[in-house]
């Protein structure tokens, strides 16, 4: 049996996923109010309308109801990971976790491994990260995803996790995959605000090549190989985030680069993410132009129009 944290609409899908490749799960939901709903309907509709929970998937508003589960995935947004982890704390088992969330902690800089290693250095960690939307895994459209662990149980949680539509690969590079995919989301806000301004798919290539060029650059700075980032978990997920309205963060930039008004109740996770990476850019002494651009204009303090002249306008330098 596998435990799911966070009925949002991936852990929904994942459940959905799972459950159709003939595992049973468990999935937990904060509100009694929305576990009553989905147990009822047999639906999530408020964040994945249209889709039904298969019979092996069982809705549970007590985490304690997971504590027999062989791997507890963990859906919720990076920002909230060490709030449930402690919260919880006394609940959980000793299965291994996996993160299923992107980004970077603001308070504490570390990404969804290491946040889970300080809460629970006695269980096996790891994150679960790569091109992947909710709709797509919970349709059973085929699906490619990274499993990144230093543990050496990570080839059974890979078989566990892999179903004949979602294709786990594996690798214990931790740092890259972590950074690969929180930088995206970044540079994905950085896509939208080029095309809702108008300037162009070629705009937003180039935009997407420079934005790669510092995720490399920040990611093996702190140790991560090169080759993680060009894989599913880097270039993979900035292909995907940077090129689809399905994209929270492609659409929070989009807004902004048409004037749109910002939806705030929406989890958009680069938005965090790119502060956090810009406080630890300068740290280690690491360029980032496009990660503070943004960061910059989803604080308000510069505007669409002031952002992109001074992107474009940096001095001119080999490739």
């Amino acid at each position: 049996m596998i435990g799911i944290i966070g009925a949002g609409s991936f852990g929904t899908a994942l459940a959905v996923a799972l459950a159709q490749g003939g595992r049973s799960v468990r999935l937990w939901a904060r509100s009694a109010e929305d576990v009553a709903r989905m147990a009822a309907t047999r639906r999530n509709d408020d964040r994945l309308p249209g889709v039904d929970l298969p019979p092996t998937v069982s809705v549970h508003a007590d985490v304690g109801d997971l504590h027999e589960a062989e791997a507890l995935l963990l859906c919720v947004p990076m920002q909230s990971l060490g709030g449930v982890l402690a919260t919880h704390r006394g609940q959980f088992a000793r299965q291994p976790m996996v993160a299923c969330c992107k980004g970077v902690d603001l308070e504490t800089l570390r990404g969804p491994v290491s946040v889970i290693q300080a809460a629970r250095p006695d269980v096996p960690a790891a994150i679960l990260t790569g091109p992947s939307f909710a709709t797509d895994i919970a349709r059973g459209l085929p699906t490619a995803l990274t499993l990144a662990s230093r543990d050496a149980g990570s080839v059974e949680l890979q078989a566990m996790l892999s179903t004949s539509a979602l294709r786990i690969y594996r690798t214990d590079d931790v740092t890259g995959a972590e950074l690969g995919g929180a930088l995206k989301n970044v540079i994905a806000i950085a896509a939208g605000v080029v095309i809702g301004a108008g300037l162009g798919d070629s705009a937003r290539a180039a935009l997407m090549t420079r934005g790669y060029a510092e995720m490399v650059r920040l990611a093996t700075r702190l140790g991560a190989r090169a080759e993680t980032l060009a894989g599913l978990s880097g270039f993979g997920d900035l292909v995907l985030t940077c090129t689809s309205p399905q994209s929270r963060n492609f659409r929070h930039g989009h807004a902004f680069g048409r004037g749109h008004a910002i939806d705030r109740g929406v989890t958009v996770e680069g938005v965090a993410t790119a502060t956090a990476l810009v406080r630890l850019a300068r740290q280690l002494g690491v360029e980032m132009p496009v990660t503070e651009m943004v960061d910059a204009l989803v604080s308000g303090r510069v505007t669409v129009e002031d952002a992109i002249p001074n992107l474009m306008t940096r001095p001119l330098k080999q490739e």
